[in-house]
């Protein structure tokens, strides 16, 4: 193998490692759980029934609790739509001379 070949190989190696941080950032992975998860509790909350709400003292607990993972699940995913992961500076070759 080329040293050519090596640093194209390297190169894109790099490139994978930087996408796949990005895919697998943590504020991607907890938003989206909150967020689906208060979308399935806002639901069950939104049809409630009388009995439900009478076991919670009258408070929509599954409204409400909806909402909030909504709304943070929301922060997260806005957080990291403005502050985006920085791509991994690149690293000083040395070459063999």
């Amino acid at each position: 193998m080329s040293e050519f070949e090596y640093q194209q190989d390297v190169e894109e190696l790099e490139r994978k490692s930087a996408t796949a941080a990005r895919l697998f950032d943590v504020r991607r992975i907890i938003g989206a759980l909150f967020t689906v998860y208060g979308i399935i509790v806002t639901v069950a909350g939104i049809t409630a029934s009388d009995a439900d709400m009478k076991k919670a003292q009258g408070i929509n607990i599954n409204l409400w609790t909806g909402l909030g993972m909504l709304a943070l699940g929301a922060f997260f995913l806005v957080w990291l739509r403005l502050r985006p992961t920085p791509p991994p500076p690149p690293a000083e070759r040395q070459r063999p001379e």
